[in-house]
């Protein structure tokens, strides 16, 4: 039986590889009468990967024109649609990293680009993987950056998270970073942070954007923050298969630069490498990756599996409320103790102690524990 997601996987491999003789073969196999195309799509926009997922479609429509896949018009259109507008939103979020980056070094204050339009580089279309929010880091700058976004611009700035603060420029969400990572949150991430901190400054590359220069972290420090991240929001909530797509075709694209044995000691000392593993054995086998790039590992099929299922449809999957002290707190912990088999796989703190230390986190920031 061929699922809806074995359809978004087949198709997300046929946008992503320029070899795609046998998913093409795959595809002359389904029953694509049988497949249910509002599912799919629906998993696809879930999932961030929708744009992408139809790149496949247009790519079987290249390769094997003879296979009809009975896509309904009402669905293409709504696929069209949405390319169309995530291309314009590139365009937009282009020019207000631009536009942020010159003030910013009018006052000489140099701004490196996080996660975002830099991951989105990787891709084959870059204009498909959708950027929302602008992550940036200004080398220590973020109070002096914050005031002069207030004195000369009026903008208004949101102080309310621990790791960075918040504020919109030319309609995009930037989130300005003092720390890469929220270290109140888990004592293991004050150990990535200071490595993180160090790889920031020792390098970097560089990127030209409507004639200004923007910063993009070095490959040694994506390896680190892009799995860190990841890692962390899967471990606390969920991921997306956006955000493994974010990771493999990092890595296919920076294969040679990699030195495997440092990523997977550093993995190793934080406790995620069973994580690191999982989203690598994704990214083989249902996204088509090729296993040479990952480097050796371990393989656990069973762990593999769960965090694959989990990724696609998350074991808690309960909204939260939006009001009401009690209620919220209620949902955080029944969240907080079903993915506790998350944090097995991320963290090496132990359960106990991470609960105290993150109640104490939403006690120095309280309206964190809403947001």
């Amino acid at each position: 039986m061929t699922t809806s997601a074995d359809i978004l996987y087949l198709l997300l491999r046929l946008a992503l590889h320029e070899d795609a003789e046998q998913d093409v073969a795959c595809a002359r196999e389904v029953e694509w009468k049988s497949v249910d195309w509002r599912e799919v799509c629906d998993l696809g926009f879930a999932h961030n990967v929708a744009a992408i997922a139809f790149d496949g479609v247009l790519r079987l429509y290249e390769c094997a024109p003879e296979v009809d896949v009975c896509l309904p018009k009402g669905l293409k259109m709504r696929f069209v649609a949405h390319q169309s507008a995530l291309e314009s939103g590139y365009v937009a979020h282009a020019k207000a990293v631009a536009r942020l980056a010159g003030f910013y070094a009018r006052h000489n204050i140099p701004m490196m680009l996080l996660k975002g339009y830099g991951l989105s580089l990787h891709y084959p279309q870059p204009h498909h993987r959708p950027c929302g929010d602008m992550d940036i880091w200004l080398y220590g700058h973020q109070q002096q950056a914050d005031d002069l976004l207030r004195q000369h611009h009026n903008v208004a700035i949101d102080e309310d998270k621990h790791h960075h603060t918040v504020f919109h420029i030319g309609g995009v969400m930037v989130e300005n970073h003092y720390d890469f990572l929220n270290i109140h949150s888990h004592r293991s991430n004050r150990k990535v942070e200071i490595r993180l901190k160090q790889l920031a400054r020792e390098s970097h590359r560089p990127l030209m954007l409507e004639g200004v220069e923007v910063r993009l972290p070095s490959v040694e420090f994506n390896a680190l923050f892009v799995l860190r991240h990841a890692a962390a929001h899967f471990a606390a909530a969920e991921i997306n298969v956006r955000h493994v797509l974010d990771w493999a075709l990092f890595v296919r694209a920076c294969a040679a630069e990699i030195d495997w044995p440092k990523v997977r000691a550093a993995a190793r000392e934080v406790g995620m490498e069973q994580f690191l593993n999982s989203v690598n054995a994704m990214s083989i086998d249902l996204l088509g990756f090729d296993s040479e790039l990952f480097g050796p590992m371990e393989r656990n099929r069973e762990l593999e599996r769960r965090v694959a299922a989990d990724i696609l449809h998350p074991e808690f999957d309960k909204s939260s409320p939006r009001e009401g002290f009690v209620r919220v707190w209620r949902y955080r912990l029944q969240r907080w103790w079903t993915n506790r088999w998350k944090h097995r796989i991320v963290y090496n703190d132990s359960l106990v102690a991470t609960f105290f230390v993150q109640m104490w986190s939403h006690a120095l920031k309280p309206k964190s524990i809403f947001k």
